[in-house]
């Protein structure tokens, strides 16, 4: 189903994906995310106080990352402070279902103009930080009896079970994403959608030395072989099928979408840049966890009666190979234009941040090409499943 009103991408940008312990990890998170913050309006010349609202992702919202961070980065950036603000948790697909939320606060007319945003940095706030302590456990011991408690790397594991993935399939996969994402930088195909981040430089006492370091690429990218690949050890099970060379990595980055109708956007005289044609969020097995992708594909193509032919690139999130090769099984999928420039595994998982970087790598990536149509999914924690499709205007 389309939006009550056309909803139009004016501009998308992200930060360069940092790793573990890399350039972006002696920011502040909510100063990171006021980076890709300003740069929309900045590349646009929108006025920021034209924004009805902003919708951003973060999944370990605690600490540096608590207090709605949409909120603090916005203010931090020094924007209106007029401008409300509002952080969510769908886990993985946090700020996907961040810009979902915010095109549909300007589809059903509740605003015109609306930002959606995403952060982690995972260096300084490391995954499960809010689960953690000594405020009790996330899941109730009611919710056993329903469903079995699994982790991610669990699901993974199960899902290659079911789909019958090796270990080869995964390493193939996981050096696809570093030759694709060493590919795209090399050819300058990130130009136009990367913001470059000057970094606070830290002392030995871990306090800012007053000078920065400027962070321009993304930091995840490794030269690899399948040979080198073979030699990895099985990051959840001992036979398992997934290494670190194909599951994502840790990582930190930012990334922003404005979106508007597309009246407004005639008023403010921006030429839109894709407009969006249909969102969900859908619910999955729990226990397999993240097969969601699959789900939220077959409900967006069942209800704009597009299809998977019509998609001249897909972004899914590379939280594990399994998860990218079973939904290409299932959907029929080639695998020739999915993640046409890499992916998690070889740029970066910035967990929050991460819905709003493959909005803006299919934004860009549909320019580049001349294609039509984009499909962006993701799996999420919990057994959730983002998707959208975009087409280039």
């Amino acid at each position: 189903m389309r939006p009550m009103t056309d909803v139009v991408i004016l501009d998308a940008v992200r930060t360069p994906v940092g790793r573990r312990g890399g350039g972006l990890s002696t920011m502040h998170p909510a100063d990171l995310l006021a980076v890709p913050q300003k740069a929309v309006f900045e590349r646009t010349g929108v006025d920021p106080a034209a924004v009805g609202q902003v919708v951003g992702g973060c999944v370990s919202q605690i600490g540096e990352q608590a207090f709605n961070i949409a909120r603090t980065a916005w203010l931090t950036a020094g924007l209106p402070l007029t401008v409300a603000a509002t952080t969510v948790d769908s886990q993985c697909g946090s700020s996907q279902q961040a810009t979902n939320v915010a095109s549909s606060l300007v589809g059903s007319g509740t605003v015109d103009v609306a930002l959606a945003c995403g952060v982690e940095v995972m260096s300084r706030i490391p995954i499960g930080s809010n689960a953690k302590g000594d405020f009790g456990r996330p899941m109730p011991k009611s919710y056993f009896p329903q469903y079995e408690p699994t982790s991610q790397f669990e699901g993974a594991e199960r899902i290659a079970e079911k789909w019958g993935i090796t270990r080869s399939d995964c390493d193939q996969f996981g050096l696809t994403s570093q030759e694709r994402g060493a590919r795209a930088w090399a050819e300058g195909r990130f130009d136009g959608s990367i913001v470059e981040v000057d970094a606070p430089d830290l002392g030995d006492d871990g306090k800012p030395t007053g000078t920065t370091h400027r962070v321009a690429r993304d930091e995840g990218l490794r030269e690899t072989s399948l040979e080198k690949l073979a030699t990895l050890k099985p990051v959840a099970r001992e036979d398992g099928v997934h290494t670190a060379g194909s599951s994502s990595q840790i990582s930190d980055g930012a990334a922003a979408v404005l979106m508007a109708t597309a009246e407004r956007a005639a008023e403010l005289g921006v030429k839109p840049r894709a407009r969006i044609v249909d969102t969900c969020l859908v619910g999955v097995d729990p226990v397999l966890m993240l097969t969601g992708p699959i789900d939220a594909s077959e409900k967006l193509f069942s209800r704009t009666g597009l299809s998977l032919s019509d998609m001249d690139v897909v972004e899914i999130n590379e939280a594990f190979a399994s998860v990218v090769l079973a939904w290409a099984r299932e959907l029929g999928s080639d695998l020739e234009n999915v993640n046409p420039n890499g992916g998690a595994i070889a740029l970066g998982h910035p967990l929050g941040g991460t819905g709003a970087v493959l909005m803006t790598k299919a934004v860009h990536e549909l320019e580049r090409t001349g294609g039509r149509y984009a499909l962006v999914t993701m799996c999420c924690g919990g057994g959730l499943g983002t998707g959208t499709i975009i087409e280039r205007i």
